[in-house]
């Protein structure tokens, strides 16, 4: 069942499965009518806002499997979240994701690249994918102060690094920069 909303959103019934890819690793997703994938996807974005069972809101890239299969991924949060297992029905609605870089950003991270703009050159240099990978590490902690935290410190490691972007190497920065180490 699809059900197209007057502003771009379309919604629809799909099933949860549960997936083995070629390197023998299990996933989880939803698949996506080719037709909606169409209508809310541009070019080369496929990144779109899902609403989950009408509670649970999420920016994911919508995925192709070729033949014009498309799909999206369900990770273990948003599975314990909505408490769905494999094989559960569930409602999607999604829309185009127009946000500058996919992903959820700390409501301080625009003023944090003004004042940093040696860090911010470094980030802005990354690919789009590695971008949100770094936004979603400053976004994980809960308090404000944490996630200011984190970004100076992930921004301290770009310019330590000129830019150059090793996530082992960055972990263990993150390790020994910490400022409360308790």
């Amino acid at each position: 069942m699809v059900k197209k909303d007057s502003n771009t959103q379309h919604s629809f019934s799909t099933k949860l499965y549960e997936e083995k890819d070629s390197s023998l690793m299990w996933y989880f997703r939803i698949d996506v009518p080719p037709h909606i994938v169409n209508a809310v996807c541009k070019a080369k974005n496929k990144r779109v806002l899902c609403l989950f069972n009408g509670e649970l809101k999420s920016q994911v890239p919508v995925l192709s499997s070729g033949e014009k299969k498309y799909y999206i991924t369900i990770n273990k949060e948003i599975r314990q979240k909505l408490k769905l297992k494999t094989g559960d029905m569930l409602t999607v609605t999604i829309s185009m994701d127009e946000s500058e870089y996919g992903i959820e950003t700390p409501d301080f991270f625009n003023e944090f690249c003004e004042q940093d703009s040696e860090g911010s050159a470094h980030f802005h240099a990354l690919s789009p994918g590695k971008q949100r990978t770094l936004l979603y590490l400053m976004n994980k902690p809960k308090s404000e102060n944490k996630k200011i935290e984190k970004a100076i410190i992930v921004f301290d490691y770009l310019k330590s690094s000129s830019g150059k972007l090793d996530f082992r190497e960055l972990n263990e920065y993150m390790k020994n920069n910490r400022f409360n180490k308790t």
